[in-house]
């Protein structure tokens, strides 16, 4: 199985840009494209969180065009800035997005690698939290099968050292670390919101980063920095599941020059 993740498009309504500066839909569009040209495609694509800027009806609209050129099944994860009325009214064929106990998480068992999202968002903050229904929902829907599992989330589970951003994050991870340490058919657990590549341990598995679609946070690890934003390339992963592990790669969305054969 090939899964492509996507993070933290930011799309915001037609002809306009994100902070004034960043043409987020123009940047999925070639992201998309390059999906769609990579030498093997996915089996699915997932997007975790911050698919739009503002949660508004609009931007979805904008966003359901931008993604409508990728054949394989889609999965939608909502971030901080969603809005999940308003994208379940603009992904009405997605009924995964009913979700499970009011939160917009759900697993789907169709693959080799069962995926299984969680809903980490609070309304109305940056950071997120794991109630108890969600954590007792995760270990339910985990221990409902010991077949290979990506959990996938937008906040991630853990801190980096980029101080700012370390205060938006998952406030609870140690909560997570205990539902997934009891579940060792857990293979990693895959996030956004930090729109930069991170990766580390975590309760017994692996917890990553995916970069943005757009644009990205500059690697600042000075005690008490703020966030700045660059434009880095733009990057997407592919998360490969060979019959035994899960191995991650970063592809960028930009071209660049190569040689040899492919033979």
């Amino acid at each position: 199985m090939l899964l492509c993740q996507i993070s933290d498009p930011h799309i915001v309504s037609a002809g306009t840009r994100a902070y004034g500066k960043v043409d987020t839909g123009s940047m999925l569009e070639r992201c998309v494209s390059k999906i769609l040209a990579l030498p093997r495609l996915p089996d699915a694509v997932i997007a975790t969180g911050d698919l739009t800027d503002h949660g508004s009806v609009e931007e979805y609209r904008v966003l359901a065009d931008l993604l409508t050129p990728l054949r394989m099944p889609l999965y939608l994860v909502a971030g901080n800035h969603d809005e999940p009325r308003a994208l379940r009214s603009v992904f009405p064929q997605h009924a995964y997005l009913a979700g499970e106990d009011e939160f917009l998480q759900y697993a789907i068992d169709d693959f080799e690698v069962r995926l299984v999202v969680l809903d980490t968002t609070v309304r109305g903050r940056p950071d997120g939290e794991l109630c108890a229904r969600r954590l007792q929902w995760l270990d339910r829907t985990l221990a409902a099968s010991n077949r290979p599992t990506i959990v996938a989330q937008h906040h991630p589970p853990f801190t980096t050292g980029l101080s700012l951003m370390d205060q938006m994050t998952l406030v609870n991870p140690e909560a997570e670390a205990e539902v997934i340490a009891r579940h060792p058919h857990v293979q990693c657990v895959i996030s956004g919101h930090y729109h930069r590549t991170i990766h580390t341990r975590f309760a017994g598995t692996v917890a990553s980063v995916c970069p943005s679609t757009a644009h990205q946070l500059v690697l600042d690890l000075t005690l008490g920095a703020g966030i700045r934003f660059t434009f880095e390339p733009s990057a997407f992963q592919l998360h490969l599941w060979n019959g035994q592990q899960v191995i991650t790669h970063t592809a960028l969305v930009d071209d660049y020059p190569s040689w040899g054969s492919r033979d």
